[in-house]
């Protein structure tokens, strides 16, 4: 998921991830048996409104203050959307040496919310069941922004279907990847729509929303289909609407592709969205990669680093010199 500009994700049993100003959290536990309930009507696709919703002046102050991040980080030459250059080139020990830190880490202590982990090297997480993606707006979203914001997801779903070789598609019914878009206005209907997504969260997952600090600019947490596993079968991504075009697309990008199981940040990962610099607002051709790796049919959740490295290696190095070529 972005904190401070950068995103944060957790996991564990619960994993929430993010944009520095995002978080990854780790994996959290829950039942196979449960499944999600129907969404509500008014977080289901937008219906025309006769006028745009007027925010609120805590809304419009968040809009201010992320307009002003998103143009100074344009000044310094951040955010960029090129996927890297020949002033980012990298071999195929940085990429296996940066995979390890980002996909086989965590930023977070599982289940622990946003309890910094010791950043241990720990398992292999993933999907292994199809992704089916849904997108939900708050009833205070401004209209305006609902079409385009669909379209980009839209677009980077079926991008990461393409790179990763895995079953990941956009649905309207039978979702388990929900990405939700809300406004600061919106804020009180976050917890409740998790609780029906996933009624058996456990409770301490959730504090983090009773009072989001503006330094979290959007936040994953992905679940485990199995008690303390690896494997992921839900996921539920909450990215503010307040934000300017860039740093909402830049949203997008990082926590789905964490929602996936890149859920640590490293900074030493260049051309990279999972590093705190803020450098790159979109994915690279370096992260691509990562995502290649990860979702090699070799690499099982719950694979230890050792079991894992020299499919890795083979793999970056397949993947290093074929881009070479």
């Amino acid at each position: 998921m972005r904190w401070g500009g950068k995103a944060v994700a957790l996991a564990a049993g619960i994993a929430i991830m993010g944009l520095a100003a995002c978080d990854s959290t780790a994996l959290a536990p829950r039942k196979t048996s449960v499944l999600p309930q129907t969404r509500p009507a008014s977080l289901g696709q937008a219906k025309s409104k006769p006028a745009e919703p007027t925010p609120s002046a805590a809304s419009l102050n968040l809009q201010r203050y992320y307009a002003r991040i998103q143009n100074d980080l344009l000044v310094r030459g951040l955010l960029r959307t090129d996927g890297g250059g020949p002033d980012t080139q990298f071999t195929d020990t940085m990429l296996a040496r940066n995979f390890e830190r980002i996909a086989l880490a965590e930023e977070y202590e599982r289940g622990a919310g946003l309890t910094p982990s010791r950043g241990d090297i720990g398992a292999i997480k993933k999907w292994t069941k199809p992704v089916r993606v849904s997108v939900e707006f708050g009833e205070r979203v401004p209209r305006n922004q609902i079409a385009e914001d669909r379209r980009w997801l839209t677009e980077y779903v079926n991008k990461l279907g393409r790179i990763t070789g895995h079953p990941i598609s956009m649905t309207t019914s039978g979702a388990n990847f929900h990405v939700l878009f809300m406004s600061e206005d919106d804020k009180a209907q976050i917890k409740p729509r998790i609780r029906a997504l996933v009624p058996d969260v456990n409770p301490s997952s959730l504090e983090l929303f009773d009072n989001l600090p503006r330094s979290i600019h959007c936040l994953v947490i992905a679940f485990s289909d199995t008690p303390n596993g690896y494997d992921y079968g839900e996921a539920i991504a909450v990215i503010r609407t307040e934000h300017p075009d860039l740093l909402r697309r830049s949203c997008i990008h990082e926590e789905v592709a964490q929602g996936l199981g890149l859920g640590n940040d490293d900074p030493r990962a260049r051309p990279s969205i999972f590093n705190d610099d803020d450098e790159f607002a979109l994915l690279t051709t370096h992260d691509e990669m990562l995502l290649k790796i990860l979702y090699d049919p070799r690499l099982r959740p719950g694979m230890g680093a050792d079991d894992a490295r020299p499919i890795v290696a083979e793999k970056a190095t397949e993947l290093v010199g074929a881009g070479a070529s």
